[in-house]
């Protein structure tokens, strides 16, 4: 089995690249889904969250409020890092127990999707990393149209990630994302097809 690492800016596009490696047969781990289902309703996580933050982070239905939770923890340096040492075990312990599955599974290449590889120390579980790459006033655009976000949002969001250049030059593999989807797929391929001729 062959490990990839995913990685990139928030907003780089490193959904669309985990979208086409997919589609090429790739075993996929998001470590984003993992990190939703364990802050499910009455989830340990959700548990201490709802201590910690309080009832305002509460939706009706049970759900922790992702925007309200994001306001507060991106405006606070030290109540997100609270955040992440909280469930980044959570996340960690579940990719790699799929990562024992897999690899007893036989299957051939499987993908990391994980914005926080770097920052949380998560890359030696690859054997190799590729990092999605975009300017940052690229980055800074998608950013507030995907998210109908401020300005200053979106910036305090790119700015509590390590920054992409950082990430660009420990990369094992860059994608640049600055062209059209056409272009992306093929740099994706393009190592795709080497790993699979290993």
């Amino acid at each position: 089995m062959f490990v990839i690492g995913l990685t990139g800016g928030i907003a780089s596009g490193k959904s669309t690249v985990s979208k086409i490696l997919a589609q090429a047969g790739a075993h996929i781990i998001d470590a984003d889904k993992i990190a939703h289902d364990v802050v499910m309703p009455n989830q340990l996580a959700w548990q201490k969250i709802v201590s910690h933050f309080g009832m305002s982070t509460i939706l009706e239905n049970g759900q922790l409020d992702r925007a309200a939770l994001g306001a507060t923890v991106f405006s606070n340096p030290a109540q997100r890092k609270w955040l992440e040492e909280l469930i980044h075990p959570f996340v960690r312990a579940a990719i790699e127990k799929k990562i024992q599955v897999w690899n007893a599974e036989k299957k051939e290449i499987v993908v990391l999707d994980i914005p926080l590889l770097y920052e949380a120390g998560w890359d030696t579980l690859a054997d190799e990393t590729w990092v999605v790459s975009v300017d940052t006033a690229t980055q800074l655009k998608r950013l507030v149209q995907r998210d109908r976000l401020s300005l200053m949002q979106a910036q305090k969001r790119i700015d509590s990630q390590m920054p992409l250049i950082e990430k660009v030059k420990r990369a094992d593999y860059v994608i640049d994302n600055m062209f059209d989807l056409a272009k992306t797929r093929e740099q994706v391929l393009k190592r795709w097809n080497q790993i699979r001729k290993r």
